[in-house]
């Protein structure tokens, strides 16, 4: 065969390699190697030690640096990502409601912690504008995000139905309100009952007239009725300690009893009303299915963490086990520390261990346009 058809015939079937080659010198190393880089991460993710040595590997010292490089990076990522898990979960409210919530917390995430802050020098929310809420909330969200936390709870009905955009417009990390979780389970366990039947949400007053509800079940189902019915005095009750007896009964027939015969759902939309779940059932009946928007709230939180790999999966170092207000979570108040101990005792069955008075303070750059 002539020297001219035997060029040809490498060239041909060589061409492609040495095309790949001047495109990218590694790419026969990498050929080889991908294999095993493969391996390694599946070994890492399993949490198993490495079933091929990249520091003897029969490829070559360059592929051995890469790999060496490869698995440099996997260790920082995933260190990384589990510094992040053992951050605590910041939790906020107006008062001493957003308890309740703390309680939903803890019992579906035993091995998270929590920092809980509550804004009781300026409760309650409901009477403030739109701008003074904004501006509390974007002050309690960075207080607790200064201490670093890996997610936040508003555990305010008034504050998420009114700040969540502002919050999450100042965070840079998720931000789970109490509304739409309560929502979404009503809308789900109406779907569950066949579709029908009219869902009643129970708040406070100014709750009741933001329509947050309303406005987050006509999402998640155009095509639910919604009846809307505020009890402002449950949320006295509930602080008072009077959530099972005589009064609390009267109280809740009076607001309730005409529901009985109209809803198939209720959605608990105040963090008080689950303190007074006894007497709200004996109210409205057996047969009437209670949404408490705080657990709803913890199984979406749940839910998120896993989803994004930041579910603390072990209990926190020298914990043997966990009980709700214990040391390993941290509560923070604006003002009447002691009552706020005394209505969490009502609420847990038990004091904070370490609670902190503080001041939330912070720089105001949401103005009411009237002042302008």
């Amino acid at each position: 065969m002539s020297r001219a058809p035997l060029f040809l015939l490498c060239l041909l079937i060589a061409g492609p390699q040495l095309a790949r080659a001047q495109t990218d010198p590694f790419a026969a190393t990498n050929a080889r190697i991908r294999p095993l880089i493969m391996r390694q991460r599946k070994d890492a993710a399993e949490g198993l030690r490495p079933s091929v040595c990249y520091r003897h590997c029969s490829t070559c010292l360059r592929g051995a640096r890469i790999l060496r490089v490869i698995r440099g990076r996997d260790a920082r990522a995933t260190s990384s990502v589990a510094m992040k898990e053992t951050l605590p979960i910041g939790i906020f409210d107006s008062g001493v409601g957003g308890l309740t919530v703390y309680r939903a917390l803890h019992e579906q995430l035993p091995n998270e912690r929590f920092i809980y802050l509550g804004d009781t020098a300026r409760v309650p929310y409901g009477t403030k504008s739109l701008s003074t809420v904004e501006r509390y909330a974007v002050e309690n969200a960075r207080f607790l995000a200064a201490h670093g936390i890996k997610l936040l709870v508003v555990a305010c009905n008034t504050a998420s139905a009114l700040a969540l955009p502002a919050i999450r417009a100042a965070l840079k990390i998720d931000v789970i309100g109490v509304i739409g979780p309560g929502a979404r389970a009503a809308v789900d366990l109406r779907r569950q009952a066949g579709g029908n039947g009219t869902v009643a949400v129970i708040a406070t007053e100014s709750t009741i007239q933001s329509g947050a509800y309303r406005k987050a079940i006509k999402k998640a189902d155009p095509q639910a009725e919604v009846i809307e019915r505020s009890c402002p005095l449950f949320v006295p009750l509930a602080e008072e300690g009077w959530a099972d007896n005589e009064v609390a009964r009267t109280i809740a027939e009076t607001y309730l009893q005409d529901l009985r015969s109209r809803v198939d759902t209720l959605v608990l939309g105040c963090t008080h009303y689950p303190i007074l779940r006894k007497v709200i059932r004996s109210a409205v009946g057996d047969e009437v299915r209670l949404i408490d928007s705080g657990e709803a709230t913890a199984a979406e939180v749940k839910l998120l963490l896993n989803e994004k790999g930041l579910a603390r999966l072990t209990l926190p170092t020298g914990a043997l086990e966990r009980h709700l207000c214990d040391d390993l979570d941290h509560f923070y108040v604006t003002d009447a520390a002691e009552r706020f101990s005394r209505v969490a005792e009502r609420f847990l069955s038990t004091k904070p261990s370490r609670l902190e008075a503080v001041e939330v303070w912070g720089e105001d750059k949401l103005i009411d346009s009237l002042t302008h």
